[in-house]
């Protein structure tokens, strides 16, 4: 799912709507970052994941990525970044993600803020929606939404934002690897050619570093 589509149907989150992936593939399966962008860990080769909770395709690649990231060597770290673009509602569900993420509640979360905003079709991006959402799914609702409100979650939001405008994502989902390369099934052609590229792109990165 491109850029233009979630900003254009931003309303209807659940129902986004884009070509099916692959449609888009090109002659590359990937693209490089130039500048290429600073990592958090330069010990390790860091794979970063570009999502959001409206996107469909982002929901259909989830259990393949787990899968893949479950196998991953250990000179490999990988972490999510939720897709904002500068846009209130994205950023409302980014705000859930870290909240979630700060609390440890992320794993028993995740598909279900999937579930909830694409089936349910529920809207949540502004305090009132998750507060009334958490409620019997989280053992302490009260700590996690401290966590949702805190200046730790907001500054994440921000950051979040600020690495995709300097990876020039463009749509979602897309990997990012070691800050120097960017795949995604509209790329590659399929999800799994995608995740096929990432290895292609972490060996490469593992022989440019002299492992």
């Amino acid at each position: 799912m491109n850029r233009r589509e979630v900003l254009k149907q931003i309303a209807v989150l659940a129902a986004l709507a884009s070509p099916a992936a692959g449609v888009w593939a090109k002659e590359e399966p990937f693209q490089v970052l130039n500048p290429a962008q600073a990592t958090d860990n330069p010990a390790k080769i860091e794979v970063v994941e570009f999502f959001h909770y409206g996107c469909p395709h982002c929901r259909n690649f989830d259990p393949l990525l787990e899968a893949w990231v479950k196998k991953l060597p250990q000179d490999v770290v990988f972490q999510r970044v939720p897709a904002i673009w500068n846009n209130p509602q994205l950023a409302g569900l980014a705000q859930l993600y870290f909240a979630a993420e700060a609390t440890g509640e992320l794993h028993a979360l995740h598909s279900k803020v999937f579930a909830a905003v694409q089936d349910e079709r529920r809207p949540l991006d502004t305090e009132a929606a998750v507060g009334d959402w958490i409620k019997g799914k989280v053992a302490d609702p009260k700590k996690f939404m401290e966590a949702y409100k805190s200046f730790g979650v907001r500054s994440m939001v921000q950051r979040a934002d600020q690495r995709g405008r300097a990876m020039k994502i463009q749509g979602v989902p897309t990997l990012a690897i070691d800050g120097k390369f960017l795949t995604s099934a509209s790329m590659a052609g399929s999800h799994e050619a995608a995740l096929k590229t990432a290895d292609e792109l972490l060996a490469r990165v593992r022989k440019e570093r002299g492992k």
